[in-house]
């Protein structure tokens, strides 16, 4: 009896033990961060030249059905498959929110060839947000602790109207210009 009764309770904890696990498996599929879930998706827009991140394009491509595909990496980090006739490139960006809009930033060695040092060596350690100000948005911290005034920023999006905008920086021979792609959650 008292053999039935200590295998019934080791069954029970098993049990329970199993259930605690799927639970934890189960959860992971699902982001706890709602922004990654409305971001996560295919955007149909098109591209335009500038010749600065700030300028007026001078030069539109809007006839082209242009498309970037969104989808989930990692935490805090997506891939960005960008194609039409002007460009066919994936990256790996992180995302960061931002008031009403989330924000993007490169990432590994993207980042540092950008701006000349790597992700992490800002005040924060190890990735974490533990350290953010009660009133600075995930954006703010990072551009705190990893970014120097003057910084370039590439795009993100735009949560109310569900848009995503990124401009590539490229070159035509020894002069830069941005590709930029706008386009609308589908």
């Amino acid at each position: 009896m008292k053999k039935m009764k200590k295998m019934k309770k080791s069954m029970i904890t098993a049990g329970l033990a199993l259930a605690v696990m799927m639970m934890g498996f189960t959860s992971c599929d699902k982001s706890d961060d709602p922004a990654v879930n409305e971001i996560e998706g295919i955007y149909i827009g098109s591209f335009s030249v500038s010749a600065s991140l700030k300028s007026t394009p001078f030069g539109g491509l809007d006839d082209h059905h242009d498309t970037a595909v969104v989808s989930k990496m990692g935490e805090m980090q997506f891939e960005l498959h960008c194609f039409g006739e002007e460009i066919d490139t994936t990256i790996i960006l992180a995302y960061y929110n931002h008031n009403d809009s989330v924000m993007v930033c490169l990432t590994g060695d993207d980042f540092q060839h950008m701006y000349g040092h790597m992700l992490g060596h800002g005040h924060m350690s190890g990735g974490m947000m533990g350290d953010r100000g009660q009133d600075e948005s995930e954006w703010m911290h990072h551009l705190d602790d990893e970014h120097i005034p003057g910084d370039e920023h590439f795009g993100g999006f735009g949560m109310e109207d569900r848009s995503f905008t990124y401009s590539f920086k490229m070159m035509d021979e020894s002069t830069p210009y941005y590709l930029k792609f706008h386009g609308v959650k589908q």
